[in-house]
């Protein structure tokens, strides 16, 4: 019998250097840094999110996934986003099964180099944001509403920038995490067809720096 990750559990194990990156992402060789995509172990998994604190200098505001940069002590990336998680939103990384990772991919605004870690767990506790200096809000979306071809829309930033985004009620995922959340998709053969020539502006809520 299939399972819902076999089809992503393939894709990774050929490793992150054949799966390729967005455009102009290529890693520079800067500060490191890992961010968690956490997915429950179930027929219809849920990937959690976090809303950034809105007092942060970087990215506030927006929907991201747990994580951050690599620290003394961390003896990789992979434990350094595993330990974010536990640290922003109460996550105990005994509980992580990891699959692998996703390209690492350089973000600008902040100036890291970030390596998308992928993992699963039962689900068993209710996740909160426990450093209110860093997340604002935790948030659980399955798999079945990501791929809904009702939600996905193209993101447009005025800046000209436009990318896969993903209209979750009143919170608008987009922007690397929206990349992260089409690949992933993709990857696992969820993704349905879409219209991505349904273009619509990045909320202003969301547009912060």
């Amino acid at each position: 019998m299939n399972g819902p990750f076999d089809e992503l559990d393939r894709a990774l194990r050929h490793g992150p250097d054949r799966i390729g990156q967005p455009a102009g992402r290529r890693p520079r060789g800067l500060r490191r840094a890992g961010v968690l995509l956490l997915f429950t172990e179930d027929g219809d998994p849920a990937l959690t999110f976090i809303q950034r604190a809105h007092t942060l200098r970087n990215h506030a505001g927006q929907i991201a996934f747990p994580g951050g940069g690599l620290e003394e002590g961390d003896r990789d990336v992979t434990e350094a986003a595993l330990r974010e998680a536990e640290e922003e939103v109460g996550f105990q990384r005994d509980l992580a099964r990891v699959l692998g990772r996703l390209p690492v991919a350089w973000v600008p605004k902040s100036g890291y180099d970030v390596t998308p870690v992928i993992a699963t767990w039962a689900g068993e506790i209710e996740l909160t944001a426990t450093d209110p200096a860093e997340v604002h809000s935790v948030h659980s979306f399955r798999v079945s509403e990501l791929s809904d071809p009702s939600q996905r829309v193209s993101g447009r930033h005025p800046g000209g920038y436009v990318g896969p985004a993903f209209v979750m009620g009143d919170l608008f995922i987009w922007g690397f995490t929206g990349h992260l959340v089409d690949l992933t998709l993709t990857l696992a053969g969820w993704e349905r067809p879409w219209d991505a020539k349904r273009v619509v502006d990045v909320p202003s809520a969301f547009l912060r720096d």
